[in-house]
């Protein structure tokens, strides 16, 4: 497998739990690197437009409303099948379902406050972390 990069999000319920170290200590035991990291809170329109793909569905408002409701922390991951990689230590999306050691198991609370977000593919990788950090900011880890 090829190095490669994907995104994550730790969401406000894990930020608002204290859970970033963890988190990330999860990541880093999988053999995830932490290439670019910083702290947002999200106005409406930025979670609108990062979500957008989910405009027609049922939840968007609430998803929308949850991830506006305090700080979130997004990152860059590196590594070998970093998208695939960061998916499985993620877990199910329903944290209730979520393997035992997996992030949503540890930090997440159910479907909704499911403690992170991950890309789902290499190409969305590369558009939600475009969305969240700047050429000069992924630039400097070169």
């Amino acid at each position: 497998m090829a190095i490669e990069r994907t995104f994550s999000i730790i969401k406000p319920d894990a930020v608002r739990k204290s859970a970033v170290g963890g988190v990330v200590a999860l990541l880093e035991k999988a053999g995830l690197r932490v290439v670019a990291m910083k702290t947002v809170w999200m106005t409406k329109a930025q979670a609108e437009g990062f979500y957008a793909v989910h405009r027609e569905r049922g939840f968007f408002g609430d998803l929308v409303k949850f991830m506006t409701s305090g700080p979130c922390v997004v990152q860059v991951l590196e590594g070998e099948g970093a998208v695939l990689k960061n998916r499985e230590v993620m877990g199910a999306t329903d944290s209730k379902k979520a393997a035992a050691g997996t992030i949503r198991a540890a930090f997440g609370t159910d479907i909704e406050q499911n403690a992170v977000h991950g890309s789902d593919s290499a190409d969305n990788a590369k558009i939600e972390i475009n969305f969240f950090f700047s050429g000069a900011e992924l630039a400097a880890l070169s």
